[in-house]
């Protein structure tokens, strides 16, 4: 059990976690650059883990990239975008607009 006013680190998600190079090339660049949103690109990834299908960021499915790819906002023109299969999410990219 959680203490009241902590967040649980405990994600309740079997999936495994991938990082492509270029999405930590991408976290590399937030961190450097804009660490508030580095942040946010975090949250994000946290919430993708808990559920890739719904939540913050306004998940979209992006069909015309590929079956399973989905993306999130992270600002008005970048998105964390991500592969999901039946065990792992696969994180593609964290910066641009697909």
């Amino acid at each position: 059990m959680t203490p009241p006013g902590h967040r649980s680190t405990k994600l309740r998600n079997p999936r495994s976690l991938v990082v492509e190079p270029e999405c930590l090339e991408d976290l590399r660049w937030w961190i450097d650059t804009n660490r508030k949103t580095a942040l946010r690109v975090f949250d994000l990834i946290e919430a993708v883990m808990r559920d890739p299908f719904s939540g913050i960021g306004k998940p979209e499915h992006l069909k015309q990239m590929g079956r399973n790819i989905w993306s999130r906002r992270i600002t008005g023109e970048d998105r964390l975008v991500y592969l999901v299969s039946d065990d792992t999410v696969h994180l593609l990219q964290a910066r641009f607009h697909y």
